[in-house]
């Protein structure tokens, strides 16, 4: 802005950075809940199993979105399931053995241990890029925007490695 631009025509100027700052760091935030907020939902069973049934299943057949089970106890308290689901990804083959928790009051079951820790944060790891972009793009933060974005994909590689 040369030097002789108007004290009003700044203080626009000053207010609509200000203003895309805001509305991009409100953005940021809003996609890093969204983050928390979809991980959580599975990340709580595996991180806070205190009182949880957990054990392992044997996954004897997958149909759909689901694979399912019989549920071998493994913590005081549990209880052996003729049937137990699991959901269905990359990370679960028939014909294989997985430690899990099941979820209070359901036949579902999600991993546990640290292959099911960071598959359940894996929300999170998509949020984080997806705020890198956000940051650099609308807050001109690129050193910040490289935390977020290297954040994510550490995490979401980590979550590739430990379920293979």
């Amino acid at each position: 802005m040369p030097a002789s631009a108007s004290p009003a025509r700044r203080a626009s100027v000053s207010a609509l950075r200000f203003g895309r700052v805001a509305t991009t760091a409100v953005l940021a935030a809003l996609i890093l809940f969204a983050g928390v907020w979809g991980s959580w939902g599975t990340a709580q069973h595996v991180m806070l199993t205190k009182g949880r049934e957990r054990g392992t299943v044997r996954v004897t057949g997958c149909a759909g979105d689901t694979c399912s089970g019989p549920f071998s106890p493994g913590s005081a308290g549990a209880r052996a399931h003729a049937r137990v689901e699991l959901e269905k990804s990359v990370a679960v083959r028939e014909g294989r053995t997985y430690d899990v928790v099941l979820k209070p009051g359901t036949g579902d079951a999600v991993r546990s241990g640290p292959a099911g820790i960071l598959y359940a944060w894996l929300p999170l790891g998509g949020a984080l890029l997806l705020a890198a972009v956000v940051v650099a793009g609308g807050m001109r933060l690129t050193r910040v925007a490289w935390v977020l974005g290297l954040a994510g994909a550490a995490l979401l590689t980590a979550a590739f490695v430990a379920v293979r």
